[in-house]
């Protein structure tokens, strides 16, 4: 039976919801029109089905397993606050509320997570679980269950399930979402319910797109097939610690280095990114797997990021001596991938009175699935995060034979396991995921990878071939962590060292947090489960059977850096270096960001504090949306000396005279630079990277191998087709290729200016000839993209943003994408901007990731701190909260965000009672 109501059973507008309510309406007119036009997909969508699934959010609802009535009261933009009595009864209420808005999402997330999406999308799905079921979240999962979770962590998971099954009970999926009935499940799909572990998997799901080097560990061994160590070394410059500076600076780590110097687990920092060792073994078995490894990466649904690419966030502090009022200032926006609904869900939760049955007073973002607070405040304390980039993953070359794999001039068993997938419409499948002490054998997982690994030549020194060569991955998350820990106990820290405790156990993905508190205290601190390792820096591949290059320890908690309080009285972290290498004596990464956000907020706060000003909320506010471009202030002023003949190229070159390099979305000259930016790109590297890395489709007559610059006219040139999405190709125009070109430009001549003629376009031997080709060809690609009147180009027209449900929306049929997706919206902004919505220059200038929300709280009054999200709270396409911030968040707005009881109250529109 489905709960028993009293009251109003349905949506019901508040009080500024009448214009929303409308819009919605309109929206359900649309969807009953196309039924009766008869294009509707998989099931008979009747008005009864549309309106189905919307959430009663006013009258009252009884829920078994309560012990005490809970207040659910949402405001205008249906953001709820929950008040309840009891730690148990807010967590399962969290648990029925989230379900009543995303349940579908939370749906898919669980089958991501398990590797079960083919049960609910079909065969095309398949070799999606085969990787899941291989990297094996739900099982690892479930082991941090049964095993290193705390009994008050395991009471909260299973209130939050307990909730959850509430909603579900009494109904079909018809019931839940609109998804459901296009996917024709109502009469053979019923969610099954939702269990602890289905919450604890979806945080291994963002460890993973969090995971760090990963990409440019293979990256940088398929770039060997075509370039020199020396050329990899350009692509990879050391980090620009004299000019970005790194999070901590006025930290602990001179008495890290007494401490921990000397530690036989400490290792070198070396970041040049090329001096890791894949033994002589690697050659072409190594890089031929890597290429199918990451064909197939490429292809898996992401969590929260674009596959590990391009995943960043601005956070910083500011403290009381330098704000209007007197405390301090904090500001979060995460830069994840555009999804719809956004990964964020916008929430309250509150006990009426702090006890020990009833512990948290906390408000924020979290994912819908997952019970709790992940970044927020609570009524002492706020904190944000940033993803440290800190490298918690190896891959390893392995020498397979028979049923085992070489370690130590040993052939071991493998550790094995049959997994069958369930196929909707289908038979199902079988697989057997093989193991070795370095990890699941990844390239298990694609039929390349095996006739590549029976077939590639290697180097004499390497094992004999036997059956093949694998690739095996060693990652942190693959063991049982205390991350939902971790998460409880920052919900109720009151004070730094709670915090900082509590941090501790936040173990993967290891996240930069920052702090401030009620009592005018900033900080930061680095959590997280990093490994040490025997020999190797993590920048590269390595061989398995060699055990010089296991992982020999993680650093001590202890030893990871953190600040309390600086002089300079802020904190900033943008992705950028934690810690200066040369005083901190372990390993973090080889691949940092570079630091141009990170620095950019840096000078905006210190600009501010020089001139004499105190920061406020706005500031704080202003700053998220600031759309400076650091390379256009690098390279204009030589494009506007350069001497252009063709009239419509000089045309376009003026666009640039006294252009302030900012990036609005109605800029053409924004327009103009990022296409010769582009370009440059294009000519100067992207056309002499490996296909692996270029993308898909894109073919070029390339010179042979080891050159960088145009072939000689008795050279045979062959036909190369790119392979990789345009979203994840390279040179993909973040922050390290504005590190690899401001180094470059100190020397003209280098070989990397070279181009060859195209057609009518002219070839470069020097950097000023190549980037007169840019800015030629930028012109000709911006007057078949914009049209030849200059006067009509804006840089929102190329840099768009659509919302795309992640499913149905890009796979379903044209009516119900329509019904489903949204957009388009012209942004401002760019890639490694503060305001960074970014952009692949590989493949387009298309949005790919954005700030996923932002938030400003304001540590004096808490009902002054400011907060939006992306989308909006609802899941439902027909709902008035679908994406109603979205506009908003477009123009750099933010919503008022209610802590207190008395605040809450005034922006509550509905009011719905959970009772016992």
């Amino acid at each position: 039976m489905p709960p028993n109501t009293t009251a109003s059973s349905g949506h019901k507008p508040g009080k500024s919801g009448r214009k929303k309510g409308r819009k919605a309406r309109l929206l359900v007119l649309v969807l009953v029109l196309a039924i009766i036009g008869g294009i509707a997909y998989g099931a008979y969508w009747s008005i009864s089905t549309v309106r189905a699934s919307l959430p009663q959010t006013t009258g009252s609802i009884t829920l078994d397993g309560l012990s005490g009535p809970v207040d659910v009261k949402r405001d205008s933009y249906g953001i709820p606050q929950i008040y309840a009595s009891s730690d148990a009864d807010l967590f399962m209420a969290q648990g029925y509320v989230q379900a009543q808005d995303r349940f579908y999402e939370m749906d898919v997330r669980r089958h991501m997570t398990s590797g079960r999406l083919s049960e609910m999308f079909g065969k095309g799905q398949v070799k999606d679980d085969e990787f899941l079921r291989t990297l094996g979240w739900d099982r690892v999962a479930q082991k941090e269950y049964d095993t290193t979770l705390s009994a008050s962590t395991k009471k909260y998971l299973q209130a939050y399930a307990k909730g959850v099954n509430a909603y579900l009970k009494g109904k079909d999926g018809k019931d839940i979402s609109l998804e459901y009935a296009a996917l024709g499940f109502e009469n053979n799909y019923k969610p099954q319910k939702w269990t602890p572990v289905d919450s604890i998997a979806w945080l291994k799901a963002m460890a993973w797109d969090l995971r760090g080097n990963m990409q440019d560990e293979i990256d940088r061994a398929l770039m060997t097939t075509r370039l020199g160590p020396q050329q990899i070394a350009d692509l990879y410059p050391e980090y620009p610690y004299s000019r970005n500076q790194p999070i901590v600076t006025e930290g602990e780590y001179d008495e890290y280095t007494k401490t921990f110097g000397s530690d036989d687990n400490s290792t070198s920092t070396s970041t040049s990114g090329t001096t890791g060792s894949t033994s002589s073994s690697s050659g072409s078995a190594l890089t031929s797997q890597l290429s199918s490894l990451s064909n197939v990466l490429e292809d898996l649904p992401t969590a929260v990021g674009v596959n590990g690419q391009g995943i960043g966030s601005n956070s910083w502090v500011v403290a009381g001596k330098n704000t209007i009022t007197g405390k301090p200032l904090l500001a979060n926006d995460p830069h994840l991938e555009a999804s719809l609904p956004s990964v964020w869900y916008q929430m309250g939760l509150h006990c009426r009175a702090i006890s020990s049955k009833c512990q948290y007073d906390v408000s924020g973002y979290t994912f819908a699935g997952m019970p709790g607070v992940v970044i927020g405040h609570n009524q002492n304390i706020a904190w944000g995060m940033t993803n440290s980039g800190v490298d918690t993953t190896d891959l390893y070359l392995e020498k397979l034979s028979g049923d085992g794999y070489l370690y130590d001039g040993k052939t071991k068993p493998f550790t094995s396991r049959t997994e069958t997938i369930k196929v909707a419409g289908g038979a199902s499948k079988k697989i057997v995921v093989r193991e070795t002490n370095n990890g699941p054998l990844l390239s298990d997982r694609d039929d390349e990878l095996v006739k590549v690994g029976k077939k590639a030549t290697v180097d004499t020194a390497a094992p004999d071939r036997g059956d093949g060569y694998g690739i095996a991955l060693r990652w942190t998350a693959e063991d049982p962590g205390t991350t939902m820990d971790a998460v409880f106990a920052i919900d109720k820290a009151s004070n730094w060292t709670e915090f900082r405790a509590a941090s501790t156990k936040f173990d993967v993905p290891s996240q930069n947090l920052v702090y401030a508190d009620t009592k005018n205290n900033i900080g930061y601190t680095l959590p997280g489960k990093i490994p040490t390792r025997g020999k190797g820096d993590g920048s590269l591949p390595v061989p398995g059977w060699d055990p010089k290059y296991d992982w020999d320890g993680y650093i001590p908690q202890a030893a990871l850096p953190y600040e309390f309080n600086p002089k300079r009285g802020y904190i900033v972290t943008a992705n950028q270096a934690v810690i200066d290498k040369d005083k901190y004596p372990y390993t973090l990464t080889t691949d940092w960001g570079y630091g141009t956000r990170s620095q950019r907020i840096t000078d905006l706060i210190q600009s501010k504090i020089d001139g004499g000003g105190k920061i406020s909320t706005d500031d704080m506010r202003q700053m998220q949306l600031d759309d400076s471009s650091e390379i256009a202030k690098l390279i204009v002023p030589k494009l506007l000396k350069l001497d252009i003949d063709d009239p419509d190229v000089r045309e376009a070159q003026k666009l640039l005279e006294g252009w302030d390099y900012t990036q609005d979305a109605d800029s053409a000259a924004a327009a103009y630079f990022n296409s010769v930016w582009r370009n440059i790109l294009k000519l100067a590297f992207g056309n002499k990277l490996p296909k692996e890395l270029r993308v898909k489709g894109q073919c070029l007559f390339v010179s042979p191998v080891d050159t960088t610059g145009p072939a000689d006219e008795d050279n045979q040139k062959v036909r190369e087709c790119g392979e990789r999405d345009a979203d994840e190709a390279q040179p993909d125009g973040g922050d390290r290729w504005f590190e690899v070109v401001r180094k470059l430009m100190d020397d003209p001549t280098s070989d990397w200016w070279t181009t060859p003629k195209s057609g009518n376009r002219p070839g470069a031997s020097n950097m000023n000839q190549l980037f007169k080709r840019a800015m030629i060809d930028a012109r000709w690609e911006l007057t078949a993209k914009l049209g030849k009147d200059i006067d009509t180009w804006s840089w929102g027209r190329l840099h768009r943003l659509f919302l795309k449900n992640q499913t149905l929306g890009t796979e379903g049929p044209g009516i119900v994408k329509y019904v489903l997706n949204r957009g388009p919206w012209k942004l401002s902004g760019g890639e490694a901007t503060v305001n960074a919505t970014g952009w692949n220059a590989a493949g387009g200038y298309g949005v790919v990731w954005v700030p996923s929300m932002r938030m400003v709280v304001n540590l004096d009054n808490f009902d002054k701190s400011k907060w939006i999200n992306l989308t909006g709270a609802s899941g439902h396409a027909y709902s008035a909260h679908y994406t109603d911030q979205t506009s908003k968040w477009v123009n750099g707005e933010l919503l008022p965000w209610s802590f207190s009881s008395k605040a809450v109250d005034d922006s509550t529109s509905d009011t719905l009672v959970l009772k016992p």
